[in-house]
């Protein structure tokens, strides 16, 4: 199989490419599989003390790979499948979520849906005027059940219900006022941004940003993994409707779907 990540290393940063510009990076099984080696790997680079997480080509990530979950449909263990996907995509949030190490997103496009999802996950995000944001699920008759708890933690309840109901795509100054991304920069300076960051990471004690990472996320955010599997259970629960049957070969089918 293809490789669909990259890792490059300048220290003190360690970057993660996602390498699949032809799909706009949406993220196959084996993609996620590739990116959660590639965060174990980093992680026992000691010289590595802070991760850019960024995509290639012209988009972040376009979300979950649609095409995979609608063949996948026609299988006999189709259910079962289906929940082995949102377990996958939910343990590459927690692994990012406890990861010992800054996470940096360098959003160098739209990052949407389980995109979405890679951002919010990441600690500090630096964004181009491109990268627009969204959660689109529901206009493809699915759910956005597991990246909602983890926007709601970042931005509360209210600006959640905006974006989340509306399922539309906030433009990167929007998603910039609101606290997603944290600066925006020039496309050709993202990477360059990111490495600032990294190298400003790197001047404190490994230990105390691993105890101050873990402050925020499990403490703070004490209830964050059981509100995360909670939204694992509806986003495969939706799978499974007459809804999403019709919102994902529109989406493939490049049709507004007919709602019943």
């Amino acid at each position: 199989m293809d490789d669909l990540i990259r890792v490059r290393k300048h220290v003190p940063s360690g970057t993660v490419v996602l390498q699949r510009a032809d799909k706009r990076n949406a993220l196959s099984r084996w993609m996620m599989l590739q990116l959660k080696q590639a965060f174990e790997d980093l992680h026992q680079e000691r010289k590595v003390r802070a991760v850019i997480l960024t995509g290639a080509g012209s988009a972040f990530c376009a979300g979950i790979d649609l095409q995979e979950v609608q063949d996948s449909s026609r299988a006999s263990d189709a259910l079962d499948q289906w929940y082995r996907d949102v377990v996958q995509y939910k343990e590459l949030l927690e692994l990012m979520l406890v990861f010992p190490k800054p996470i940096i997103a360098a959003v160098n496009g739209p990052a949407v849906g389980a995109g979405a999802g890679l951002v919010l996950a990441s600690d500090i995000v630096v964004a181009t005027p491109e990268a627009k944001f969204g959660l689109p699920e529901p206009r493809r008759g699915l759910v956005s059940g597991i990246v909602a708890p983890l926007l709601t933690f970042r931005i509360a309840a209210g600006r959640s219900a905006n974006l989340l109901m509306t399922a539309r795509l906030a433009e990167a100054d929007e998603a910039h006022r609101w606290g997603i991304y944290h600066e925006l920069t020039a496309s050709d300076t993202i990477w360059a941004r990111a490495h600032q960051i990294a190298e400003q990471c790197a001047q404190a004690a490994p230990e105390s940003l691993q105890l101050t990472k873990r402050m925020l996320n499990e403490t703070i955010g004490e209830y964050l993994g059981t509100l995360l599997s909670a939204g694992a259970a509806a986003t495969a629960t939706a799978r499974t409707t007459e809804a999403a049957v019709e919102g994902l070969a529109a989406f493939l089918e490049k049709r507004q779907p007919e709602w019943p």
